[in-house]
């Protein structure tokens, strides 16, 4: 070592010393695996072949000195040899034992390792189980609330299947958000609420349906309960019950006859769901719906009363279900909207009313609605609504309904006309006469008076159609019942009614009666006999209405019955009918004169058909004995005036060519009859000769003819004398008769010759025609002074010639009479 350390100083390391050598050492000495940072400072001093020599000059130290321990303790480490060896068979005697001890340790271990084993495992299972058990417990309720859910679902119980998916989300699932299963559940929740919501609505459509149907019965029994309410017999109006005994049940509601469970699910369903308003919309959009189809008359509703009373069933039933839903169902409908459709399904009812009343041809059907309609507005006006519409509808029914009762009359007044013998009624007893005076009010004392067999001035249509006409207010008294109407308005109606059925029905009938051809003269006039006893109803028809409206006849408010008015008119079309029946048949008559014109003379009495006439006038005025006296005077008047034109106009005919003397002779003997008949006074209160008068144009016209007194006519024609003797003659009229006997007189002398005298009078009678012919021809304007001047001479020849004339005929008329 020295001879290394002595080599280690002998080298000549720049920058470098033997103590950084050593200190190098130590690091690397004291150091077993980081020397790095130390051969990185020997590199960088670039010391390291130096220090490779210290370094090996350090292994030869050491070298040395384990040299020197080796041999410093080589004895020991000889005995310690010997010592092993004597160890080493202890060694293997404990080594085998120890293998015997391991191997019976090992056979024991493995029971223990193997029991160990199935410890763990039971540990393991039991861990498991228990783990098994906490997350079975945080599920169980999550599952056992589906199950209640599904069993909810399946009953159709979707209120409480609702509340307990909201308890199943909101409660449980968040407990087990961790298992898929819970996801999947959370995920379905959403179709399950939709689900729910869905068959709800399909149960409220169910629901609907159900309600709809039953809705008639439920409105059956309203109005019946009503009816029990107001002490009106059902049956009567509704006809007999066919459901369920329990009518008597006044507490009986819609809730007992139909469930509203499924409306009140689904709206609490859709209150949870937070869609209560799309829920109202949607019930009452259906329900106006269903108002709609039930507003809808039925089929020929109009065929029988159970159309009309299933039409108000339904209307009924469908407000009775609205206005317990509107106690109930928790604001789901309104009372302005109950208002709103009611208001609507007046209208409609009002226009099917409307649409349907031209149907409605009888009246005891129409007494039927009516008392249906009245039930139908009390049972609405109990639940608050308002029907005042009704009630309108109603009085425009009164009005078909009069119409209807004008129509029956029409007919029932024909028949009373058509059977009707029309001759004065005659009782024969008391009993008889009492029937007839309780039937109409009729007071005559004389009639009291006179012995049976009695006769009433009237015919039998008379206390008919006053008996009618009273049955007639009495229907539609029925009607007006229970109307809401005071008694002045109930007046106000009868009275306008019976003004109608007076002025147009009853006014119509009797102008019918009147112009019927196959009425004769006679029960024409006693049809005008009848008149002035029907106009005298009047009054006891206006007492009869005061005593069923109890309105006194003296207030100034109510109208008038114009009865009297129209019976004054058909009187007034009466007596026209009953003039031209007179002179329709007095033509009759007329048309059988069949005179010769050219007779020679006159037969000496008056024609027959003159006398037939006559005749048939005394019976026909005889017949007018009950009539006023002014129709019985113008009638009289007016048959005379006809039959003197119509001689007149016989005679003026311009068929006929030409007449005779002997004509106008008997003519005049036929006038003479007529006079007669004229101052026989054929009627009452007549002055005297006012009938004869009627004749007096044609009695002076046959007296200038017959006693061919010209010279008085043509000397007083124009003077403007009032008396003179033919005042009435006019020369036309004349010139035409005149002209007529010139032809007759020329046919009678046509093969005879003339003598001076026929020439003398033929030359007269020229001059007396050209006379009237000038008259005619100047008939206005002119005067006496036409036979003024030279004309004295011709005038005394005129009136010697017709002094001659009247003579002979005086002669003629003398021998007539006489004969």
């Amino acid at each position: 070592m020295e001879k290394s350390g002595m080599s280690l100083e002998g080298l000549k390391v720049p920058g470098s010393s033997s103590s950084e050598h050593e200190l190098y050492l130590q690091e690397i000495e004291a150091v077993d695996d980081y020397w790095g940072p130390t051969f990185r400072a020997i590199y960088e001093t670039d010391q390291h072949e130096a220090f490779i020599q210290k370094l090996e000059e350090r292994i030869r130290d050491h070298d040395s000195d384990i040299q020197k321990m080796c041999n410093f303790h080589y004895q020991g480490f000889i005995f310690s040899v010997r010592d092993l060896f004597q160890v080493r068979s202890d060694v293997e005697q404990l080594n085998e034992d120890v293998v015997a001890v391991d191997k019976d340790l090992r056979g024991s271990s493995e029971k223990v390792i193997e029991k160990a084993e199935s410890l763990m495992f039971a540990r393991r299972v039991e861990k498991n189980i228990v783990l098994t058990i906490e997350s079975l417990s945080s599920c169980l309720p999550v599952l056992q609330t589906f199950s209640k859910l599904s069993k909810q679902m399946a009953e159709k119980r979707f209120h409480p299947a609702l509340k307990t998916l909201e308890q199943l989300e909101h409660t449980f699932l968040p407990r087990i958000a961790n298992y898929r299963f819970s996801k999947q559940m959370r995920a379905s929740i959403p179709k399950l609420r939709e689900s729910i919501k869905s068959a709800s609505i399909t149960e409220l459509k169910d629901f609907l349906e159900n309600v709809r149907k039953l809705s008639p019965k439920i409105g059956d029994i309203a109005l019946r309960q009503t009816a029990h309410k107001l002490n009106i017999n059902p049956v009567q109006v509704l006809g007999p019950y066919t459901g369920q005994a329990f009518l008597d049940d006044e507490d009986i509601t819609a809730e007992d006859l139909v469930d509203f469970g499924p409306l009140y699910r689904c709206l609490h369903i859709n209150t949870v769901l937070n869609e209560r308003d799309t829920f109202e919309k949607y019930y009452r959009r259906q329900r106006t719906q269903q108002a709609n189809l039930t507003l809808q008359p039925p089929i020929n509703m109009h065929e029988s009363l159970e159309g009309y009373r299933s039409y108000f069933h339904g209307i009924v039933g469908f407000f009775v279900c609205e206005d317990h839903v509107l106690n109930t169902g928790n604001g789901l409908v309104s009372k302005a909207y109950l208002d709103e459709v009611w208001s609507s399904a007046s209208v409609k009812i009002m226009s099917t009313f409307q649409a349907h009343a031209a149907y409605l041809t009888e009246a005891e059907f129409m007494l039927k609605i009516k008392n249906i309609m009245l039930l139908f507005a009390s049972s609405l006006v109990a639940f608050g609504y308002s029907v005042d519409k009704l009630f309108m509808l109603l009085q425009e029914l009164f009005d078909h309904y009069t119409e209807i009762l004008m129509k029956k009359c029409v007919v029932i007044f024909r028949e009373i006309f058509d059977s009707d013998n029309y001759h004065p009624i005659e009782v024969s007893c008391h009993e008889e006469y009492d029937e007839i005076v309780s039937a109409f009010q009729f007071e005559s004392e004389t009639l009291e008076e006179e012995p049976f067999p009695k006769s009433f001035p009237f015919s039998a249509m008379v206390p008919k159609v006053y008996n009618e006409v009273k049955h007639f207010i009495d229907s539609c008294v029925k009607f007006t019942q229970d109307l809401n109407l005071n008694p002045s308005e109930i007046d106000e109606s009868l009275r306008k009614s019976t003004n109608i059925l007076l002025t147009r029905t009853l006014s119509g009938c009797l102008s019918s009666l009147v112009r019927k051809n196959n009425i004769n003269l006679l029960q024409l006039i006693q049809i005008n006999i009848n008149t002035y006893h029907l106009e005298s109803t009047n009054v006891h028809l206006e007492r009869y209405i005061s005593e069923i409206t109890r309105i006194s006849m003296e207030a100034t408010h109510i109208a008038r019955l114009q009865g009297r008015s129209m019976f004054k008119d058909i009187r007034a079309e009466a007596e026209d009918q009953i003039n031209l029946k007179l002179i329709s048949k007095m033509d009759e008559f007329i048309e059988l004169a069949n005179y010769d014109w050219l007779l020679s003379e006159a037969h000496g009495v008056s024609s027959p058909w003159l006398m037939d006439l006559i005749a048939f006038l005394k019976s026909v005025f005889q017949s007018f004995t009950n009539l006023p006296e002014k129709l019985a005077q113008m009638s009289c008047m007016s048959a005379c005036q006809h039959l003197a034109k119509s001689i007149m106009e016989m005679i003026l005919d311009e068929s006929v060519k030409s007449i005779s003397l002997g004509i106008l002779d008997q003519i005049d003997l036929d006038v003479v009859q007529c006079e007669m008949f004229a101052s026989s006074e054929p009627v009452r209160g007549l002055e005297e000769d006012v009938l004869v008068m009627c004749f007096s144009d044609l009695r002076q016209l046959l007296n200038l003819f017959v006693s061919w007194d010209w010279t008085t006519y043509l000397a007083d024609y124009g003077t403007g004398n009032d008396r003179a003797k033919y005042l009435r003659v006019k020369p036309k009229h004349a010139l035409i008769i005149f002209d007529k006997l010139k032809e007759g007189e020329k046919k009678s002398s046509f093969s005879i010759s003339m003598n001076k005298k026929d020439r003398d009078k033929k030359k007269l009678m020229d001059t007396i025609y050209k006379q009237l012919k000038a008259l005619s021809g100047e008939e206005k304007g002119l005067g006496g002074g036409i036979l003024s001047g030279g004309g004295d001479l011709l005038v005394e020849k005129i009136k010697e010639e017709c002094d001659v004339i009247k003579n002979w005929a005086s002669f003629k008329k003398s021998v007539i009479i006489h004969h």
